[in-house]
Parts: C-alpha cells; structure tokens; sequence
C-alpha cells in the first residue's frame, strides 16, 4: 500500500513537471480566442463615445459664430407719427404733422469688427484642436481600460493554472500523510494556499468586471453586454530618442495647438478693446410723409461718445490684456507638462519593456527550475513541503507581474501615441 501511494506522489510530480513546462506555451496560445482587437474597440468609441459626441458638437457651435462675429450689427427699423396736435390728432392740417419712416445702421469704428472675427476664428480653431485633443484621449483611456481587462483576463489564467498546481500539492500531500510521510502542518499549508488562491481568484474577476463596465462606457456600450476576452501584444521594437518623442509632441499635440490659438484669440480680443475707445458711428435715414404738404427726407450722423472710458473701455481693456496673459500661461504651463509627460512615459514604458524581457529570460525560467528542484528534493524529504509552495508561489508572482508589465508597457505605449500623434 505504501509503495502504490509513493509510485501515485511520483506519477504527480512527473506530470507537476510538464505542466510547468508547458505553461508559457499554454499561456502564449491564450490570445487564439480573443474577439475583439484594440483597433475595433477604438473604432467604436469614436462612433459611440457621447462626450466626443459633444466635443465635435462643440466645434461645430464655434465655428458657427466666426461670421456672425464679424457682420455689422442689425439695423435700426422706425415707424412713427409726428407732430400730431392732441386736441385733434387726426387732423394733418399743420404743416409739421407727418407720418415718418427711419432706417438707422451703427458702423463700428474699422477694426472692431474685423478683430472679433478674427477672435472667434481662433476660438473656432482651438475647439477643433480641443475635439482632437478629446478623440486622442479617449483613445488613450480606451487601451488603458482595454489592456487593464486584457491583464485580468491573463492574470487569472495563471491563478487559476497555480489554483489546480495547488490542488494536485493538496491531494499528494493529504495520501503522503496518510501512509505516514508528511505532516499535518503541511496538509494545513496546502488548503490553505489553496483558499488563498481562490480569494485571488474572485478578486481579480471582480476588478475585470469594474474595468470591462469602464470600457464598455468608453465604448457607447450598454453596461450589460459582456466584454469579451482582449489581445495583449508584445512588446517590440525600440522607441525613438527622448528629444525626437518631445518635438513630435511639441509640434503635433492637439492641446498644444488649441492653447496657441487661445493666445491669438485673446490677442486680437484685447486688440478689439483697445479700439472701444474709438467712437462708433451711426447713420441714418428718414421720410416723412405729410398728407396736405409736399414729402421730405432727413440724413442723420451721430457718434458714440465714451464719456464713461474710466468705467467701462479701460477696465475692459485690462481685462483682456489679463486673459491674454493667462492663456500664454497656460500654454506655457501645458508645453512644460506635454515635456515632462514624454518623459516620464517614455521611461516608464522603456522600463516595463526591459523588465519583461529579463523576466521571460532569466527569472522565471530559474523560478520554474526551483519549483522542479523543490518537488524532486520533497519527495525524498530534503525540502519543506513550505519551501515547494513558497517556490510555486514565486513563480505565479513573476508571471502575474510580466503581464502587468506588459499591460503597463501596452498603455505607456498609447499615451505616448495620444501626445505625439503616431506609433512611436
């Protein structure tokens, strides 16, 4: 009896042994099922997502405002009687009774009108930029959630795969006990790693929920249609330098052409103020109409007088030389940021990279080589039944943590295609 349990315990660790080896390849095969590419889900946000919706929806009002901006204002329609005597109104027998038609134009001072479209072109512009902006972010937050789903995806593959490891530990260790060699401690061990490992399990299902329902909000999707299983590539080729990322982003961020033309439109709005000092002028035209007389026509100019300039056109004039200054702030402030964004994302992806090829090279190859050496040296009873679990344990941490850093490298990877408008 207790050499078939021992033939059972060696039987496990030969098969423990090709399911270790074989668990990069089954993990390799995991993106045959996927069904929906990141190109897809990137087609369909911008089809579907609602707030791009209303960042288009909000270049279009702009641009409908440039000609409006720039057209003379409406003129002035006056009908009237005049010069009716109260006693008898009816009576057109004075010569200064009339019946009166008034067409009244105001001409603003010349450039007003000229520098309030130009305004509005740039304000139009900027919202375009801004709806570019938007659609590039939206790309950007659609691989975060995407490959945050395709991490959870991979990440329980692997718990599950060191779950039923666990397992097949459990149940050798539980017919080693029995015929005398093994321990309760390590049975005890055993469900318990086991139970921790289902509570990994449900942990990480649940945060692949939280993420597929963000998705499919970045997406136009109802919360209730599943998500189905993602791609996560690998990470290849070598990113350009640093300043060769910085001057694409500089020169092809739509933030950055949305902040410039903010500038310009607050430059010529102040350059508008400047001129409300200047009078506006009014012309204007009249007949009149008098019943027992021979008709007449009047001609009337009048200007603007900016008595109240101290109240009024001066203060105005300092505030838009104050949003002037803040909208090149800002843009400052934004180029400042965009550098230090590439930067730091570029880095952080170049890490993720290298981190995972040293992984898939070096560290996991030798943590699956100790589970192996572990599980031979056990079953002859020169290791802890603690050590081969503590090995397997290290081994699912270094595989949950490559795909981490492959997601990570995945979305670094995005945000730096969001600012600098290509693949890098």
């Amino acid at each position: 009896m207790q050499s078939d349990n021992r033939l059972r315990a060696t039987r496990f660790a030969v098969a423990l042994t090709a399911a270790a080896l074989l668990a990069p390849a089954a993990h390799s095969q995991a993106g045959a099922a996927d069904t929906l590419t990141l190109a897809q889900a990137i087609g369909m946000a911008r089809q579907a997502n609602p707030m791009l919706g209303a960042a288009r929806a909000t270049a279009d009002a702009a641009a409908q405002r440039v000609r409006p901006a720039g057209t003379l204002p409406d003129p002035e329609l006056q009908l009237g009687l005049m010069n009716r005597m109260i006693s008898e109104f009816g009576s057109t027998a004075d010569p200064m009774t009339m019946n009166q038609v008034q067409l009244m134009q105001m001409l603003p001072w010349p450039g007003k009108l000229g520098n309030a479209r130009r305004a509005a072109e740039h304000t139009a512009s900027a919202a375009r930029a801004d709806a570019e902006e938007q659609t590039r972010m939206l790309e950007a937050q659609v691989r975060m959630a995407y490959y945050e789903v395709a991490y959870a995806d991979r990440a329980t593959e692997v718990m599950r795969r060191t779950q039923s490891l666990l397992r097949d530990f459990l149940q050798v260790t539980t017919t080693m006990y029995a015929v005398g060699s093994a321990v309760q401690p390590d049975v005890l061990r055993a469900q318990v790693e086991v139970a921790r490992m289902s509570e990994e399990i449900v942990r990480m299902e649940q945060e692949r929920l939280a993420m597929a329902v963000r998705l499919a909000a970045l997406l136009g999707r109802d919360a209730s249609i599943p998500i189905p299983a993602l791609q996560l590539p690998e990470s290849t080729g070598e990113f350009p330098p640093t300043d060769s990322l910085i001057a694409l982003a500089l020169l092809h961020r739509p933030a950055l052409q949305a902040g410039a033309e903010r500038v310009a439109a607050a430059q010529a709005t102040l350059a508008g103020a400047r001129r409300e000092l200047y009078p506006d002028l009014k012309v204007g035209v009249a007949y009149q109409s008098r019943p027992a007389f021979d008709n007449m026509i009047s001609l009337m100019v009048g200007i603007s007088l900016p008595i109240f300039a101290g109240a009024r056109q001066l203060p105005m004039r300092r505030q838009m030389a104050a949003m002037r200054d803040m909208a090149d702030a800002e843009l400052v402030n934004l180029r400042n940021e965009t550098i230090a964004r590439v930067i730091e994302t570029r880095a952080r992806a170049v890490r993720d990279r290298d981190l995972v090829q040293l992984y898939r090279s070096a560290i996991l190859p030798q943590a699956r080589s100790a589970v192996q050496a572990a599980l031979a040296s056990y079953r002859v009873g020169r290791v802890s039944f603690m050590q081969l679990v503590d090995n397997q344990m290290t081994v699912n941490r270094y595989e949950i943590e490559t795909i981490r850093l492959l997601a990570d490298y995945q979305q670094g990877v995005g945000e730096l295609t969001a600012m600098t408008g290509g693949q890098p």
